[in-house]
């Protein structure tokens, strides 16, 4: 995909390891121009540390600028943007790829470590979307990049969590579950300006499944297996939606594992009871549609399988 992103600029939030960094060099060796956003915390949120982003930036070299404040304000989201602006001329790609993990079964979770995982990891997007969206639509009709190219592509790093959810991950799934309906709406809002917004669940070695402390063999295998998994298979998937060939993908959620992608169905009403006697309902329930409720499987569950690498 080599000069594909060619004079295009883009914001890869989290950028400073794993996942967010492939992406952020990934789009960089398309010709992108790159903002490294992380502030260098823990997985848990905690501290923060400039060494990260601005190693990325300096080994990307010129096309790529470090930012180490934490986005999960609209004012910083806001500077976020005008550094874009005023560095590389405008902003085409926004990457929301930070998030935090603080775990906890919902009756020992701290309400704390809730409003701090869903503050970085949805409100966050939100700002930064909110910021650059006007910027894209307002490039696209002053015609910046030519009439070939598109006027923004977002892409925003959710998990399979927030799909099926998780023992002990209220807040990162609740959050991550959020952060595909703003997808959906964003889609949907930036549609007319040809913006388009994808959604990616990825399955690859981060610091998330480093930290995993398998309780049973089914999960210890499956932290083996994740552990096999290089990031660059995310970064494709992510910079092939950020090219101009992706025009035509809005609104979609897409896993890639490995070699691996996969394109996920979305809530939709699958069955149809009509309520005739509601004292009975409950009952009636099960009988009639408890053959297609969905089942308790949890996402590490659901992919515990050899992934193709």
């Amino acid at each position: 995909m080599t000069g594909l992103l060619d004079g295009r600029s883009a914001i890869v939030t989290g950028a400073g390891r794993g996942i967010g960094r492939a992406i952020a060099e990934s789009l960089a060796a398309a010709g992108a121009n790159v903002i490294v956003a992380d502030v260098g915390a823990s997985i848990g949120g905690d501290g923060a540390d400039p060494a990260p982003a601005r190693e990325v930036a300096e080994g990307i070299g010129r096309k790529a600028i470090a930012f180490t404040e934490s986005v999960a304000s609209p004012g910083v989201a806001k500077q976020l943007v005008e550094i874009a602006v005023k560095n590389f001329g405008g902003i085409d790609i926004v990457v929301n790829n930070a998030a935090i993990l603080r775990d906890a079964f919902v009756f020992r979770a701290d309400p704390r470590d809730w409003d701090a995982v869903i503050r970085n990891n949805l409100s966050a997007p939100f700002y930064l979307i909110n910021a650059a969206s006007g910027v894209m639509r307002d490039q696209g009709k002053s015609g910046r990049g030519g009439a070939a190219y598109d006027w923004g592509r977002i892409v925003n790093i959710v998990s399979s969590a927030g799909l099926y959810g998780n023992l002990g991950q209220s807040a990162y799934a609740s959050a991550k579950a959020g952060l595909f309906g703003l997808t959906r709406v964003a889609a949907m809002d930036l549609a007319r300006a040809q913006i388009t917004v994808n959604a990616v669940a990825p399955f690859a070695r981060t610091r998330v499944t480093d930290i995993i402390q398998p309780a049973n063999e089914a999960q210890k295998t499956y932290k083996e297996r994740a552990l096999k998994i290089g990031a660059n298979h995310v970064a494709n998937l992510v910079t092939a939606l950020c090219t101009p060939a992706a025009k035509g993908i809005t609104g979609q959620l897409l896993g890639v594992r490995g070699r691996e992608v996969f394109l996920f169905g979305q809530p939709r009403p699958v069955a149809r009871l009509e309520v005739e006697k509601p004292e009975a309902l409950a009952a009636d329930l099960i009988a009639r549609l408890g053959g297609k409720f969905t089942d308790m499987t949890t996402d590490l569950e659901a992919f515990n399988t050899e992934p193709l690498v």
